[in-house]
């Protein structure tokens, strides 16, 4: 009797064929990966960019409604001024209310000791002022430099997202041709830095963030932007001074 033996052939992948196919979806997995990550970046900028505009409309508003309803007021040093400044925030005095404020750096360069910053009335003096409006009709606060403030009569203009936001640059102008002496109207005009506040993913100036691929560069998270309004005081009563 004759045996046949068959010979039964099985099809698989070769080694290299593996290796190319594991090559292959490691490429794949990587691309995919790197998209989302591009997305959730570009995705985060935008959010912080929003929160960023969203701020500075706000205080632009908030800034252009206090100054219109008030009469006129001088905002030159000396007796009598309603806008106080200095390198590490400033106090502007429209009548009703009063805006106070610390500019990021300096809020994080005395986060610990708060000594010479624009601060609370309560003994821990926290949290630190990044910008407030006060009840203030007398214009006390401007008068009175140095006077601490009254954390029941203030509110926070910056707590508007989950970034930590602050003012970086705040400077307010009017010149003599800006007063109507018939009407005793004056226009001011008010320009204004805002942004997040990470130190190291901000220019030394803070009026931008850093570049990419320079240290501390974060375009994700980082964001500032400048405002300029011109208002309008003085539309009844008389110049104050």
């Amino acid at each position: 009797m004759n045996h046949v033996v068959k010979m039964v052939r099985t099809k698989g992948f070769t080694l290299i064929e593996l290796m190319l196919a594991m090559t292959f979806i490691s490429v794949l997995l990587v691309a995919i990966a790197l998209t989302v990550i591009q997305i959730s970046n570009i995705y985060n900028r935008g959010l912080t960019l929003k929160e960023v505009n969203q701020a500075g409309r706000s205080v632009s508003n908030e800034l252009q409604r206090s100054i219109t309803s008030t009469a006129a007021f001088t905002i030159e040093s000396g007796i009598g001024s309603r806008y106080v400044k200095n390198d590490w925030g400033g106090r502007l005095c429209t009548g009703q209310y009063s805006y106070i404020w610390n500019y990021g750096k300096a809020v994080k360069n005395n986060s610990t000791s708060g000594t010479s910053l624009n601060v609370y009335d309560s003994v821990d003096r926290q949290p630190l002022i990044n910008f407030v409006k006060v009840l203030d009709s007398g214009g006390v606060y401007c008068t009175e430099p140095s006077r601490a403030v009254a954390r029941a009569d203030a509110t926070e203009l910056l707590n508007v997202g989950d970034h930590s936001l602050a003012i970086h640059k705040l400077t307010i102008v009017s010149n003599a041709t800006a007063i109507d002496t018939q009407t005793r109207q004056r226009l001011y005009t008010i320009s204004f830095v805002i942004g997040t506040n990470d130190q190291d993913a901000l220019v030394a100036d803070a009026s931008t963030c850093e570049a990419p691929g320079l240290p501390g560069s974060d375009l994700a998270y980082c964001s500032v932007q400048e405002f300029t309004i011109v208002a309008r005081a003085g539309n009844t009563g008389s110049q104050s001074n």
